[in-house]
């Protein structure tokens, strides 16, 4: 018997294994997922696929959304599609503009409560959504 070999989001490794794919579970229900890519994505750090992010009113760009920012930020606005690395500086990258996501799996930044994040998003049509758990079959 030849054991799994398991990826997430990474390339095939060619050979010969089993593979198991293991999806993130970001995407929350089969409602139309609407994208806008070529944003301008800010902040210094390294933002994972999900990441909640609020927009600079002044330049436009998106960052984490932080309850303790006060220059517009502080507001959820979208979802990160792909992970983004602004260490560096600016970064181009896409957000969610519409869709229905798994409230498990986007990841808030501080002092931003789910409930806040699901009322704020809500009003640019993006739905955060209890994921359902059902037991493995095997």
């Amino acid at each position: 018997m030849v054991a799994p070999t398991y990826y997430g989001d990474a390339p095939f490794q060619p050979g010969m294994t089993t593979d198991v794919f293991v999806p993130d579970q970001l995407i929350g229900g089969d409602m139309k997922v609407v994208t806008h890519g070529t944003r301008t994505i800010t902040g210094g750090a390294y933002y994972k696929r999900g990441t909640v992010l609020g927009k600079i009113t002044a330049s436009g760009k998106y960052t984490i959304a932080l309850a303790a920012a006060g220059d517009g930020s502080q507001t959820p606005v979208s979802l990160l599609v792909d992970d983004a690395d602004t260490t560096a500086g600016d970064v181009n990258g896409g957000i969610y503009a519409m869709g229905e996501f798994n409230e498990n799996a986007v990841i808030l930044g501080a002092g931003i409560t789910l409930a806040a994040a699901k009322a704020a998003l809500e009003a640019q049509n993006i739905y955060l959504k209890s994921s359902l758990v059902s037991a493995d079959p095997s």
